[in-house]
This record gives C-alpha cells, structure tokens and sequence, in this order.
C-alpha cells in the first residue's frame, strides 16, 4: 500500500498518547492522588494532544474531511466506526480523571475507577485501530496474528518512554519509583522486538502465497490474457506501492537499532537519569519507521488482476 504520512502520524501518535494515557490510569489507580498537580495534568495534557493530533491527522487523506463523522455510523460491522466511538468516550473519562488525579476536584473515590476507565477506553482503541488492519484478508501481510500485539507494544512502549521523561521532569523519575518505570519500559521494548522479528521471519516465508489460480478458483493453469489498464491508475498507484527489497530490509534494521538503543538507554536510565529523553526519541522514531514499513509492505491481492504473479 503507499504509506499515507497521515495514517502514519496518526498510528504513532495517537497509539503513544493512548499507552501514556493507559499507563497513567493504571499509576493512579494504584497509588492514588498525584504526587503533585502538574505531573497529573502535565501527563494526561500530553496524552491527549498526542491523540487529538493524531485524530485529526487521520482526516488529512479524506477527500471529504468534513464528512468523517459519518463513519461512526457503521458501528456494526467497522472497527472504523468502532475506533471511532470509543476515542471520543476517551475524552470526558480521561478530563474526569485528569481533574481528580491531580487534586482540582476533591474526589479521591473517582481516582481509582476512573484510573481503570482510560486505561480499559485506551486499550480498547489500539485495539480497535490494530483491528482496522488486521481484519482485511485481502492484505495478507496485515492479516496475521503478530499484527495486534504490535499494536499494543508500539502504543505501550511508546507511552512507557514519554512517561519517564515527564516523571524526570517532574522529579519522579530519580525516585525508587524510578527503577519500576524504567523495567516496565525494557520489558515493553523487548516485548515489540520480539515480536517484530517474529513478524518479519513469518513474512519472509510466506511471500507469495497467493497466486491468480486461487483469486480466480480457475487452477494452475491459468494465465493472464491482459491488464486491466496499460497505464497507471489510481488502484495500481495505492494498492500496488512497489519497495525494493533491500530498501525493507535496510529500513528494518533501522528500525531494530533504534528499538536497541531505547532498550539500553532504558536499561541504563536508573544510572543516568537523563537517558529518559533519548529513550522517549528513539522509541518514537523507532515506531514511525515500523508504521512506514508496515503500510509500504502491505501488499493487497488486486495485484494479481494487474500483472503480478504472486502476493
């Protein structure tokens, strides 16, 4: 597919502020008032802003942006729609929550609840934003198990590194508190380096899979007597993205040296406190180049009506 720098943004943006968000609720929930307001409404201001930023990116390649609350409609049958719903339900628990976590509203009780509430609405978005891209059979890159935990590493992973260094800022950090955050970040680092590796190996074998014989149900033995077009169209342009292979393989490595380097700054954080920024950066850049790679490599089957022999 041809990566849309606005599905891109959106993916990692939004998918940092929700893990941010999640982490924050399940924080609160644990530990009760804030240690101080402005690292409650520090926190919970970023996570938003990265969701909103990302929300309305997602708009940017419609032609139509303004008919976008449309697609909430289909709430049925669209993890679209679903996605949809469920973030703008994000908004009032995570203000609610915001509001009571740092202390502008006396109702230490709501905390806990409402804690839990943006953690379970944040999830259950990455979940339905994943499930946008893994439910389509016709993309067979996309349509696999590794897609969905992906997802949820990148957005937790992600939001673990923006968390540390908010909590650096705030003082937080340098605590014993600290050292947790920093394992919970390596473990979540680890966690979508495995799973990209595993993704990747599971893709180099089974490039090629489908073939025009099964898309037709005709047998081996067809051929293809002509295109549908002879010249580039719209179709051929967005489903057909053609990368050449060692530029992938020089953009997962990439990818991988980056997720390294956030897994080590991690690791040595509680040492150098600092380090948390890095961390942060290169988790972020480390997310931006598996998005690209993830919609440039999604091959979809209708290649096969236009000359291709295999995806």
């Amino acid at each position: 597919m041809n990566p849309a720098y606005s599905i891109i943004f959106f993916t990692v943006s939004s998918g940092a502020g929700y893990g941010l968000l999640a982490l924050l609720g399940l924080a609160a929930s644990s530990h009760g008032k804030a240690s101080s307001a402005g690292f409650a409404l520090t926190g919970v201001g970023l996570a938003l802003v990265l969701i909103a930023a990302g929300l309305l990116s997602s708009t940017a390649h419609l032609g139509r942006p303004e008919r976008a609350w449309r697609a909430l409609s289909q709430w049925r049958s669209s993890w679209l729609s679903r996605e949809g719903i469920v973030a703008i339900a994000t908004f009032p628990a995570a203000l609610g929550f915001a509001a009571t976590w740092s202390g502008l509203v006396d109702a230490p009780l709501w905390i806990a609840p409402l804690g839990i509430l943006c953690a379970l609405l944040s999830a259950a978005t990455v979940y339905c934003t994943g499930m946008i891209y893994a439910s389509l059979k016709t993309i067979p890159a996309w349509h696999t198990g590794f897609t969905m935990p992906t997802y949820f590493a990148f957005a937790f992973a992600t939001g673990s590194g923006l968390l540390n260094a908010i909590a650096f800022i705030f003082g937080r950090f340098q605590t014993d508190a600290g050292r947790f955050m920093a394992f919970l970040t390596i473990i979540l680092v680890f966690t979508a380096i495995v799973l990209k590796w595993l993704y990747w190996r599971k893709r180099r074998g089974n490039r090629g899979q489908y073939t025009m014989a099964q898309a037709t149900g005709l047998g081996e033995g067809v051929r293809q007597w002509e295109v549908p077009h002879t010249s580039t169209n719209f179709i051929m342009k967005e489903m057909g993205y053609q990368m050449a292979r060692n530029h992938a393989t020089k953009l997962q490595r990439l990818c991988m040296i980056l997720l390294d380097i956030g897994f080590f700054t991690a690791f040595l954080s509680p040492r150098w406190p600092w380090l948390v920024f890095i961390t942060a950066f290169t988790l972020l850049a480390a997310a931006w180049v598996e998005r690209w790679l993830f919609f440039a490599q999604g091959e979809h089957v209708v290649q096969l009506f236009y000359g291709k022999d295999r995806v």
